[in-house]
Formats: C-alpha cells, structure tokens, sequence
C-alpha cells in the first residue's frame, strides 16, 4: 500500500517537474523566435491583447493581465512610440484612453503569429494531432482548475517595470 502511495507521489513529482521543465524550455524557445521580429514574449501577449479587444483602457488591459496598471504604461509606451499602438480618447468616458493597435502593429502581429504557430508545430512535433489535442484539453483543465486566466502568460504578474525589457524595434515591417 505504501509503495503504491510512493508511486502516486514520484508520477505527481514527476508530472509537475515536466510540465516546468518543458514550460521554460518553450518560453525561451518563443522568445529566440520573436527576438529576430525586434520583440519579447510580453509584447506579442500584449499585441495579441489589444487585437482581441481593440478600445480597451489601459486599466483593464492591466486587469486582463493581472498586472499592475503603473508597470503596464512602460510597456504601452514604447509599443505606441514603435508605431504599433495607438491611444485615442475614450468614446463613453474622455478621462480614459482606448488602446488600438496600428496597421503596423496589426502586420507585426501577424508576424508573431507565423513564429508562433512555427514555435508550436516545432515544440509538439513528437506528438500525433490526437495527442496534441487530448494534451491541450489536459492542460486547459490544469490552468483552469489552478485559477490561471485564460489566455495570460502568469508573467506579466511579476513585470515591474518595462525599463530593462526587450524594446521593440520596427525591424521588418516596412
């Protein structure tokens, strides 16, 4: 009975040290994909943010990121001086600002998008498109049941300040 206890403990261990060991292994493999495209992981996630919510307010924008809104302007700040974003005065409230993106952010996106689909297919290639689908499902059901926000790298919880980041360059998207 012990052992089967034991058992159940090594594969949890086990599990979890995988899932963090190919977790790290495929966020710096996507941040040497994007490094080339001029940006960092926390800007496609951004990016990818506003063109699924075009208008948001910076304040929300931090909600959906779970960060805090005075580290988010950094990061908004050089994404708007790259050309990528834009704020425009709010048409249901003029105190805030909407967040859109660019045409160019829209062509820098789309970019990323390539990289990270390449990233995918490169990071999943050992397995079949039935176990990719059945492993997705699988850690759909972790991230939901560990309350992770769906869609939100946990990172951006933990960025303070956008000084040291990886400032995006217009590099290609001309």
């Amino acid at each position: 009975m012990q052992s089967m206890k034991n058992d159940k403990a090594r594969g949890a261990g086990r599990a979890s040290f995988l899932l963090a060991q190919v977790g790290a292994h495929a966020a710096q493999k996507f941040a040497e994909r994007l490094k080339p495209l001029g940006f960092a992981p926390h800007h496609a996630g951004l990016l990818r943010m506003l063109a699924n919510s075009p208008g948001i307010s910076q304040q929300d924008l931090a909600k959906a990121l779970r960060m805090h809104a005075s580290n988010l302007v950094g990061i908004v700040d050089e994404l708007e001086k790259s050309g990528l974003l834009e704020r425009k005065l709010s048409r249901t409230d003029r105190r805030v600002y909407a967040l859109h993106l660019t045409d160019r952010g829209k062509q820098s996106l789309a970019k990323i998008g390539e990289a990270a689909k390449e990233h995918g297919r490169a990071l999943l290639a050992a397995l079949t498109e039935p176990q990719r689908m059945e492993l997705a499902r699988l850690l759909e059901a972790i991230a939901e049941e560990q309350g992770l926000a769906a869609g939100v790298h946990p990172g951006y919880a933990t960025i303070r300040s956008a000084r040291g980041a990886t400032r995006p360059s217009n590099q290609g998207d001309d």
